[in-house]
């Protein structure tokens, strides 16, 4: 019966991933099967973490955000826990040898948002390392099974895809970020003089990350490839979108792919790997 449990919470899992993010659950649907459920458990987790320093205006950010952490490596050390996200997720780092200082490093990201409205070059630095890098890190772990030497080599180009997501969704979500959250990120950045100049240089540092991250996903396990290409498509095609607009269409709203070309792109992306032509 206790395998039921399990699967009840991955099922959460599952769920969260689905009802956030649907770029995400067609990447992860490209995994193979064994895959799936251990990123759907570190997506659920991070998306809730975000979810407390970026909706849950109306509590105690901080306070939640502290509960969170020590749950967190409560539920590691004792292997188990009554909240199916903590329970999946402490199941994946047990069983991969997740590194906690990629944990710590994600959780202080998320307290910088508590405190940090604008950020210099150190700062937006460390964010985005602890914010977008560690998680393309832990679900390196799980693609090549706890295999270190292959992890260190993959590393350079799983930062890099993190990095270039989040940037991404930097560009995309200027708007918001700035009227609901009075943050920007980008360092150097004034959101009411945003310019051409400060989009190219965004933009250009944002494909050599893109640059780098495909390298690295040529040399990942089949198993792990198709999805992580499809996820790496999707975000090229949103940024290809975000380039081809001006500065002033940036500000004005929050940028989308429609579903039907997500699917297009699943499509494309799986025959061109079927035809081995990454």
């Amino acid at each position: 019966m206790f395998q039921l449990y399990k699967d009840v919470c991955y099922d959460c899992s599952r769920l969260i991933t689905k009802s956030y993010s649907t770029s995400f659950s067609m990447g992860i649907r490209a995994l193979d099967k064994e895959l799936r459920d251990p990123i759907y458990a570190i997506y659920g987790y991070v998306r809730f973490a975000d979810e407390i320093v970026d909706t849950f205006h109306e509590y105690n950010k901080a306070e939640l955000l502290q509960e969170f952490r020590t749950e967190t490596y409560k539920t590691i050390k004792q292997g188990i826990s009554l909240n199916p996200v903590m329970q999946t997720f402490q199941e994946v780092v047990n069983k991969y040898n997740i590194d906690h200082e990629l944990i710590d490093a994600f959780l202080d990201s998320m307290e910088m948002d508590l405190h940090d409205n604008s950020y210099d070059i150190n700062l937006y630095d460390n964010y985005i390392y602890g914010s977008a890098e560690v998680v393309g890190l832990m679900c390196l772990k799980v693609f090549v099974e706890g295999d270190q030497e292959e992890y260190e080599r993959l590393r350079p180009g799983a930062q890099a895809l993190g990095a270039a997501f989040q940037k991404v969704n930097f560009l995309r979500d200027m708007k918001s970020d700035f009227e609901e959250r009075d943050r920007i990120y980008f360092p150097d950045v004034d959101f009411s003089n945003f310019n051409l100049s400060d989009k190219l240089k965004i933009e250009n540092d944002i494909q050599k990350d893109f640059n780098k991250a495909y390298i690295s996903i040529l040399e990942l396990p089949k198993s792990a490839r198709l999805g992580v290409y499809s996820a790496y498509r999707y975000y090229l095609s949103l940024f290809q979108k975000i380039k081809a607009l001006p500065p002033e269409q940036i500000l004005s709203g929050r940028i989308r792919v429609p579903n039907d070309q997500k699917l297009i792109l699943l499509f494309k992306s799986a025959l061109r790997n079927q035809l081995n032509l990454f």
